[in-house]
């Protein structure tokens, strides 16, 4: 099987940072890991306000490096036309993977004052906020070539074919960049602040990501499972609208902290509630139209992914935000390791393995193949199975030390304090730290995947 497209290739740099940039986050996060139970690991070098970072910004550019090169592969095929200026593509990779790259360097490099010292912070100060850490100078690099880039993929898509599936991830890249703007206003009042913040991350977790990550599930679903567009585009179109509504009103659940009036703690809670709606959805969608399938695709590791994919963000990022989401029960939890738990299943589900299983499916592609051989893919699979139990392992760990948290500091008639009841709950950490090296292993074997080949049947002479 050859490409249809040739422009298509241009998906395969950004795919191989994204995972490059995967194994530095989980690098960075069982070290991080670590400094909660051993808090002197790597000080004063690498002390865990910069190990955090560092797993938190990876995490944020590996995603941006996975929905533009998944725009580049889907648009061209759903257009039925080639991409324009693919050589542009390129050079957009790189000018975005060495801004990544020097940002995070800088992180490990220097102090975070020196940094923002040399990057001229204070002509134009946006740095300082959690997820938003980046020097001004690296996310102007960002924005303008996002910008760039999605003129790039209007302009091929207004040329060839009309579809549902490009409309929506256009329009989930397109918006995704149009919040990154509000990250540039930085109000020296903290509750503005913490407004323009919220607008940035939220909308992007709960919002514009998610219109990205509903395309590509009816995409690979198309291919995957052969049924009729008009089926899957319908249910996309309703996707869309829940996670619109949802999310742009359900911001409001963080302005519970942040002295907002008093009628957003109602209208946060009612519509944060309703945030797996959407996540519901798209597990009903997955299954059904697996169903409804009209033939066995021979990628069976991405299948296993992509449906995989609803069910984890359904009970992570769904449920589990849904159970310590509303006021008067956040009162208690916000800040405490129930949020961190909620947080990583949500990215492993909704992002991560929908990331893997358009990687995992376009990558034999842009080599000629329909998939890989059937020896890799039992490989692929065990990493399916690995990495996903050990991310529901480092939840519930990280659940149970929250649960315990919110107890013995905030809800008992005699609370203790922090560092004591962090010290009494060290033993779920280490616990947690140990399910995140089996995930690393999970995604080494699923790396080694790529490189397994097919079985050598030898050939007998025949006996005489």
């Amino acid at each position: 099987m050859s490409l249809k497209y040739k422009s298509q290739t241009v998906a395969k740099p950004y795919f191989i940072a994204a995972l490059l940039l995967f194994a530095v986050q989980i690098a960075f996060g069982l070290i991080s890991g670590l400094q909660y139970v051993r808090g002197d690991f790597l000080f004063p070098n690498l002390p865990f306000d910069v190990s955090h970072m560092v797993h938190t910004n990876s995490l944020i550019m590996l995603l941006f490096l996975t929905f533009m090169g998944s725009a580049y592969y889907m648009v061209s095929e759903e257009t039925e036309t080639e991409l324009v200026a693919p050589w542009l593509a390129w050079i957009i990779f790189w000018l975005f993977l060495a801004t990544a790259l020097a940002t995070l360097a800088g992180y490990v490099a220097l102090p975070y004052a020196k940094l923002a010292e040399l990057t001229k912070n204070d002509l134009f100060p946006t740095m300082g906020r959690k997820y938003l850490e980046q020097p001004t100078i690296a996310k102007l690099s960002f924005i303008v070539l996002m910008i760039i880039s999605v003129l790039q993929l209007f302009i091929t898509a207004w040329r060839g074919r009309k579809t549902g599936i490009n409309t929506i991830m256009l329009i989930g890249l397109a918006s995704t960049t149009v919040v990154f703007a509000l990250a540039f206003y930085n109000p020296n009042n903290l509750v503005l602040s913490k407004f323009y913040r919220w607008w940035v991350v939220h909308l992007w977790i709960r919002c514009t990501w998610e219109l990205m990550a509903a395309a590509m599930l009816a995409f690979l679903l198309i291919r995957i499972t052969g049924v009729h567009r008009n089926i899957i585009e319908k249910w996309l179109y309703l996707i869309s609208a829940a996670v619109l509504v949802s999310g742009l009103i359900g911001v409001g659940q963080h302005y519970y902290w942040i002295g907002a009036p008093d009628y957003w703690y109602w209208w946060g809670s009612v519509f944060s509630a309703l945030e797996p709606v959407p996540m519901f959805m798209m597990t009903v969608f997955a299954f059904n139209m697996l169903n409804l399938r009209n033939y066995e695709h021979p990628n069976k590791a991405a299948l296993l992914w992509t449906i995989g994919s609803t069910v984890v963000t359904f009970l992570g990022a769904g449920i589990g935000g849904f159970i310590h989401t509303l006021a008067p029960i956040n009162y208690y939890t916000h800040g405490t390791q129930i949020t961190v738990a909620h947080s990583h299943m949500l990215f492993y589900g909704t992002y991560i393995m929908l990331s893997l299983a358009m990687i995992s499916y376009a990558v034999p592609t842009l080599y000629g193949h329909k998939a890989k051989n059937e020896r890799a893919q039992v490989v692929e699979m065990w990493s399916f199975w690995l990495m996903t139990v050990a991310m529901t392992f480092i939840t519930l760990f990280l659940a149970t030390t929250g649960v315990l948290q919110v107890y013995l500091q905030r809800y008992t008639d005699n609370p203790q304090p922090f560092m004591v009841v962090q010290e009494r709950i060290a033993l779920f950490y280490w616990m947690r730290e140990l399910a995140g090296l089996a995930l690393a292993i999970g995604f080494v074997i699923y790396l080694a995947s790529f490189f397994v080949t097919a079985n050598q049947h030898k050939k007998h002479k025949p006996h005489h």
